[in-house]
């Protein structure tokens, strides 16, 4: 009999320490995923049509993107650095840019435009998942340079941050208040 437990005792904490590796990934804490995309090269404001005093040339200039709302990340979770920007290019489409990103990989975190505002260390850890946010999906890597599009149809009054946020375990790496 006491064999018998010791068999079962076994398999069942076999069983719990597959379920627990597939559903915490520990691997991820020791892998880095860097993406380079080529981030759009943007000005904070729209080019002036107005002529410059005292000249007869008009301004000839192309229209270029505009940076809409800028942030630097702070740490919530895990250590989180970089900034994020919200740039409209020439055509009207939007776009967040994140430069210089370094935070930890991690299990399903995706990328949220947030209404929540972002905070710093514990106190910030749950505040994107009480908010309304917009998903722009999966992160492509938790280092470098990556770029999302932002649907025509969102309205960007509506958020005040962008949360790198971890939908399994429902709590936020990182996040950038945009202004």
């Amino acid at each position: 009999m006491k064999r018998r437990l010791v068999i079962v005792g076994g398999i069942v904490a076999a069983g719990v320490l597959v379920v627990g590796v597939l559903v915490f990934q520990p691997w991820l804490l020791f892998t880095d995923v860097r993406v380079d995309e080529v981030l759009p090269t943007a000005q904070t404001s729209q080019p002036s049509d107005t002529p410059v005093p005292g000249s007869s040339a008009t301004p000839t200039a192309d229209p270029v993107p505009v940076v809409l709302a800028t942030g630097t990340f702070v740490s919530q979770e895990h250590a989180t650095t970089g900034t994020a920007s919200i740039i409209e290019n020439p055509d009207g489409t939007r776009v967040l840019a994140i430069e210089n990103l370094d935070t930890t990989n991690g299990p399903d975190v995706h990328v949220w435009l947030s209404a929540a505002d972002a905070v710093e260390g514990f106190d910030g850890w749950f505040l994107a998942g009480g908010a309304a946010y917009f998903d722009l999906g999966v992160i492509k890597g938790n280092q470098g340079n990556q770029i999302y599009d932002i649907p025509a149809e969102v309205d960007l009054s509506a958020y005040r941050s962008v949360s790198l946020w971890c939908v399994q375990f429902s709590v936020g790496f990182g996040a950038a208040q945009l202004g």
